[in-house]
């Protein structure tokens, strides 16, 4: 992730995430299973309720497939992580 290219937006346009997709032979779940998915996704919100509450809906989008997730799915977090990256110098203001 460190090379990756920027991003402008919190989630990928061009792609729609949906149960469809999600994996159904035993091999191909064994591979997404290395994928340290769910703990990314845990990592992220994290960093959404203490410093990035504007990257909320993207995380409630992919969290929905986290009990069987696709490369499709992995890709749209690693958007995510790339826009966070892009972004790691802005400063939000409340109040």
């Amino acid at each position: 992730m460190e090379n990756s290219k920027p991003v402008g937006s919190t989630l990928p346009t061009n792609n729609k995430l949906s149960r469809r997709q999600c994996l159904k032979t035993k091999m191909k779940k064994a591979e997404m299973m290395k994928v340290s998915y769910a703990s990314t996704i845990g990592s992220l919100m994290y960093m959404m309720v203490c410093t990035r509450p504007g990257i909320g809906y993207a995380i409630e989008v992919v969290s929905w497939y986290m009990s069987n997730p696709e490369r499709d799915h992995w890709a749209a977090v690693k958007w995510i992580l790339r826009y966070l990256k892009v972004t790691s110098n802005v400063c939000l203001q409340f109040g």
